[in-house]
């Protein structure tokens, strides 16, 4: 993976996530904010869940390191409720705002990346050798718009 392959593709579907989301807040924050988006999630849980995983990268990358929170030692499942938990009472409006300051953290921390930077687990402390950077922070980015996006994108057509 190139950086400027990397950075086109985030681009792109961090746009097509704020397209979706744009054809969403129309429906006004009290339907945002009620669970049912996704499984128990409202979209403002989604967001808050997407927006974790973005700052956790930001670290990442910043510290050429696999450093972060220690909900990464949770299983999956117990992470994402302790995120569904940490979020659930603020209000849409600073998901929103943390959301975009993230987002150009994460772009910001990703423009000082090199190629090689991307492809060599070598070169961020702790990572395992078998492991691509790029895969990791494409995960926790823009394949994670998709996943979510998709699902979001299934709860309107079905309103």
């Amino acid at each position: 993976m190139d950086k400027a392959t990397f950075t086109a593709t985030l681009q792109a579907d961090r746009s097509v996530w704020e397209t979706l989301l744009a054809r969403l807040f129309p429906l006004g924050e009290e339907r945002l904010t009620q669970p049912g988006a996704t499984g128990d999630w409202s979209v403002k849980d989604v967001i808050a869940h997407v927006t974790w995983f973005e700052r956790e990268m930001v670290g990442v990358i910043q510290a050429h390191a696999l450093v972060g929170s220690d909900l990464w030692d949770l299983p999956t499942d117990a992470r994402n409720a302790a995120i569904f938990q940490m979020n659930r009472s603020r209000p849409l409006s600073d998901i929103l705002a943390e959301a975009e300051q993230v987002y150009a953290g994460l772009a910001a921390a990703i423009e000082t990346l090199t190629d090689e930077d991307l492809n060599d687990a070598a070169r961020f402390a702790g990572m395992p050798a078998d492991w691509q950077p790029w895969q990791v922070i494409a995960g926790n980015s823009y394949e994670h718009y998709r996943d979510h996006g998709q699902k979001l994108q299934a709860w309107l057509a079905a309103r």
